[in-house]
């Protein structure tokens, strides 16, 4: 074996992602051009290595034979362990190489197909085309809707070496985006929800300062409503910076597993003491032999809150929060897994909700009862903060409900194992 042919293709391969890192974190005014030439440059030397290794008239026969053979062992651990999406075409834009990361993106089936059966965006495509064409490196963003939506950059070159292959890198901007989109959004709605409590709080400074300063009784009871006023501030800017956090890392599947039953009872604990306080009673059940969710433990922790807190809260006085369990047969469609899944149902015996309302209820500040919901210390993002735990779980939420009779918050999530047989189905 050449080891010098060896040596010479991880140092070229290593030598040109390094260097357009560098070049991209320094912030160079054409990075995209440099990034995609630098993985050219990887790419070939890679593939010079393994035509050293194998003797031409090897290396030749394995473009037609087998596409994943293209690469000698070296290059695609190289390129296997990239961070970002790599995708490799040959002239006629089927794919002969895709890296783990890409597999990830656009499914594990992509060997030989054309690159239009993988990527279904225009923009990619056309710019591929492109680059196939003429040679010259090209540029795009676009994004991918669903199962949660993400941001890309792609970039796209041709290598001038027979075979003349083309690199097809994705770069997520999803993060960015977002928290360009969470800026904004933050701005615009807490200069909205903040303006009337802080008008409360400034008019009642005023009249303590000018013709109440000397009235105690005036004095405590406008006291008393500037701490209302101020604890719903904080309330509110909590829920936000909270749902700015969840949205930031939607994208990103969890990784830990959590026993939900065990989750719901510590949340159900945790709310008694505002469950005591409108005499509602609070029943949780025993969800004995439930497999293990994959999750987060703090935010489905948020999850579970947010749920019982909104039934207790607008629930009848006296009534009950029902929290139960069941097992569905399968992640809904465009859903990440596909395997069983673990429902909680959070159920309320109060007045309902109208039919209209119920498909807006996951929107940021939007309220049923604005003033009744204000009276309870609501910030109108609770449910909002439950839609997007659930989506980064890769579940969903569904809500039923009849004025008079209730509503019923289920939160479907998937189990940390990839079959469960005898499978119960939840109507």
């Amino acid at each position: 074996m050449d080891w010098n042919a060896t040596r010479y293709g991880f140092w070229g391969a290593a030598f040109g992602l390094a260097a357009g890192g560098v070049l991209i974190a320094g912030g160079a005014s054409h990075a995209s051009t440099i990034l995609a030439a630098c993985v050219a440059l990887a790419a070939v030397l890679a593939l010079i290595a393994g035509r050293r290794l194998r003797g031409p008239g090897k290396f030749a026969a394995t473009v037609s034979d087998d596409g994943a053979a293209l690469l000698p062992s070296l290059a695609r651990e190289v390129f296997e362990r990239l961070p970002d999406p790599l995708l490799l075409l040959d002239a006629s834009g089927r794919v002969v190489f895709a890296n783990k990361a890409m597999r990830d993106v656009v499914g594990t089936d992509t060997q030989r197909k054309p690159v239009s059966s993988v990527l279904r965006t225009p923009a990619v495509l056309n710019a591929i085309e492109r680059t196939i064409a003429t040679g010259e490196p090209t540029s795009v963003a676009f994004s991918i809707p669903v199962p949660v939506e993400r941001h890309y950059q792609a970039y796209a070159t041709r290598m001038e070496q027979s075979p003349r292959l083309t690199a097809l890198l994705l770069h997520d901007l999803t993060a960015v985006i977002r928290a360009e989109e969470a800026r904004a959004d933050f701005v615009a709605n807490a200069s909205h929800e903040l303006r009337t409590p802080l008008a409360a709080v400034s008019g009642f400074i005023d009249t303590l300062k000018g013709h109440a300063k000397d009235d105690e009784e005036a004095r405590g009871k406008f006291l008393d409503i500037m701490s209302e006023e101020a604890d719903r501030m904080r309330r509110l800017i909590d829920d936000l910076l909270s749902l700015t956090r969840i949205e930031l890392n939607e994208h990103v599947p969890p990784s830990g597993t959590v026993d939900i039953a065990g989750l719901a009872r510590n949340a159900a604990a945790a709310l008694q003491s505002l469950a005591k306080a409108d005499n509602v009673t609070i029943a949780v059940a025993d969800g004995a032999g439930l497999p293990a969710v994959r999750g987060e433990r703090d935010e489905l922790i948020q999850l579970l809150q947010n749920l019982i807190h909104n039934a207790i809260k607008y629930g009848r006085d006296g009534g009950h929060v029902w929290v139960s369990f069941a097992l569905a047969p399968s992640s809904p469609p465009g859903r990440r897994g596909g395997g069983a899944m673990v429902a909680v149902s959070v159920k309320d015996d109060g007045e309902g909700i109208p039919r209209e309302a119920i498909p807006r209820l996951t929107e940021r500040f939007y309220r049923v009862d604005v003033k009744r919901s204000r009276e309870r210390g609501g910030t109108g993002l609770g449910l909002a903060i439950v839609k997007h735990i659930a989506n980064r779980h890769g579940g969903r939420l569904a809500i039923e409900s009849k004025p008079g009779e209730g509503s019923t918050f289920t939160v479907f999530l998937p189990t940390a194992v990839e079959a469960i047989s005898g499978v119960t189905e939840v109507l």
